[in-house]
């Protein structure tokens, strides 16, 4: 028999280049269904070593908060980002609701029209770690998201971009010079949006999923391939398309700025948001997210093989910010008979109105939404305040929605979780998120498998943010070239993921945080020293 040929052997210095992705709603259920049919850059980083069953352990399943833990190494009562947004009532605007990333301090600033800012991050990042280490490593940022942008390059960037609807071009913070090649991104971006875009060949392996799942009269989503009109934004970023933009963007900065190739590590930040905007405007199980997978696959691919030709030695990390759920009518069809929308009934307004009549107030006293953070209104006197928690608790407890409700008072009190994510218990997992200048006076849980959206439409059919594990589990993958490759089953955390490539770079870690470092060699050596 021929001898085996000699295995690559891990470079033993620190890597040159790290490269932390970021697949917006990328779950472990998805990581799971279509692995066996990863090829290109999904199929690479499955060969390193595999942590299936990661977690964002917090009750805030939502894109701000996830992405504040990934390269923080701290759970979101640490990084103060509670959720994508939060009642503020100090703030002196008519509009209460506060943007995770938003200045609140700009002029004329609200949630919908803000100037994005990184003053709402409490807690430093890696690339922040790493400069502190060495002032010549330098940190690039891409996203498709400001808020993923911004809650995983930090407070201290060289270049960080997003894409801004408003513009429908990759912007950065006001001033910054545009490099020529975000001007050449945005103007391809520009000519995409311009034209029309035949329906992509749905791939054998993707036809049996393509069945269409009438919502509404004119919308029927699970069998489409992506076509659109010219001038679609909504379309052009949920698809391939957006996704193609954001790491060609990325990969053109790390080019230019020849990311890797000087005497101090860099770090390369990508966040991919397509995943996201397919699973919530056409869910996660029809043709649609099977295209939307492969097409990630080889696009990571093409981001790989341009640093491969480089020659750097870099490291690779890949992860969620949250998982997500597809819409209930397909989930009902599949089986899950307890899946469904969430009743009017449950919101915050509609309960705030019961406990209003009930009460006899003169104004219905509750602000929130469907599930998560609700707040009492602070001008109430204390003795109002407590009849109206009181009578709001009551109210969400007779819903035959709501799980449970939980009070500021028992949150705080409750000791921050030890030991393995998935047996946190409900209240556990609030504590997680909450940090008490932003959170609600109460926390809401609907039932398992109920969607926090009372009717589809296009773009909404399904969502995430839940305190169930579906919303939380992802997976997190590491890769580098040499490296033996394995897979742990057990669970891990998101927060794992910063002290591990410290640990990588071999430079400690300069705060408190909540992650731990995972050793990624394979081996009777660590790669925790």
């Amino acid at each position: 028999a021929p001898a085996p040929a000699p295995a690559a052997v891990a470079p033993k210095a620190p890597p040159k280049l790290i490269v932390v992705i970021s697949v917006d709603q990328f779950s472990a259920d998805l990581f799971a269904e279509y692995r066996s049919l990863f090829t290109g850059g999904l199929a690479r980083l499955a060969g390193g070593a595999v942590f299936p069953s990661g977690y964002q352990s917090h009750a805030a399943t939502e894109t701000c908060p996830g992405h504040s833990t990934i390269l923080t190494g701290a759970r979101p009562y640490r990084t103060g980002i509670v959720a994508n947004d939060w009642t503020d009532f100090s703030v002196n605007r008519p509009d209460k609701t506060v943007y995770c990333s938003e200045d609140t301090s700009v002029p004329g600033s609200d949630s919908n029209n803000y100037t994005v800012s990184d003053k709402n991050l409490k807690v430093p990042t890696l690339g922040e770690w790493m400069k502190a280490a060495n002032p010549a490593s330098r940190v690039v940022s891409v996203a498709g998201k400001d808020r993923a942008a911004v809650m995983m390059g930090g407070h201290k960037v060289d270049e960080l971009w997003w894409f801004w609807d408003k513009t429908k071009s990759f912007q950065s913070y006001a001033g910054r010079v545009a490099p020529a090649r975000v001007t050449q991104i945005n103007a391809m971006v520009t000519e995409r949006l311009g034209q029309d875009r035949e329906a992509l060949d749905i791939p054998a392996v993707c036809k049996a999923r393509a069945q269409a799942y009438p919502l509404t009269a004119t919308f029927a989503p699970g069998a489409g391939s992506f076509a659109r009109k010219a001038g679609d934004l909504r379309g052009f970023k949920a698809s391939p398309e957006f996704d193609d933009a954001i790491v060609t963007l990325a990969a053109g900065l790390a080019s230019d700025m020849k990311l890797g190739q000087g005497d101090a590590p860099d770090l390369l930040i990508v966040g991919a948001s397509a995943t996201d905007y397919v699973g919530h405007g056409l869910g996660t199980e029809g043709s649609e997210m099977c295209l939307q997978m492969l097409s990630l696959d080889q696009t990571l691919g093409k981001l790989f093989a341009m640093l491969d030709s480089t020659g750097i030695d870099y490291a690779v990390a890949l992860t969620a910010d949250h998982g997500g759920l597809d819409f209930p009518e397909r989930a009902r069809a599949h089986g899950t008979t307890m899946a469904d929308r969430a009743q009017a009934s449950a919101s915050a307004g509609a309960i705030g109105k019961q406990v209003q009549a009930t009460l006899k107030l003169p104004e219905q006293p509750l602000t929130g939404g469907i599930s998560g953070d609700v707040y009492i209104d602070p001008k109430l006197s204390k003795q109002t305040r407590d009849a109206v928690q009181a009578e709001t608790i009551k109210a969400y407890r007779a819903h035959p929605q709501v799980q449970a409700i939980f009070t500021r008072a028992e949150i705080a009190a409750t000791p921050m979780p030890k030991g393995p994510p998935e047996t946190w218990t409900l209240l556990e997992r609030a504590r997680a998120s909450y940090e008490p200048s932003r959170s609600g006076d109460l926390y809401v849980v609907l039932h398992p498998r109920i969607t926090p959206i009372v009717a589809a439409g296009p773009g909404r059919v399904a969502t995430h943010g839940s305190i169930w594990d579906y919303d939380r589990r992802v997976p997190i993958l590491f890769w580098r070239k040499g490296m033996t490759g394995f897979e742990h089953p057990l669970s891990i955390e998101t927060v794992d993921i910063a002290p591990t490539l410290a640990a990588l770079l071999g430079i400690k870690v300069p705060v408190e945080i909540d992650g731990r470092c995972l050793d990624l060699d394979a081996g009777p050596e660590t790669s925790c020293k």
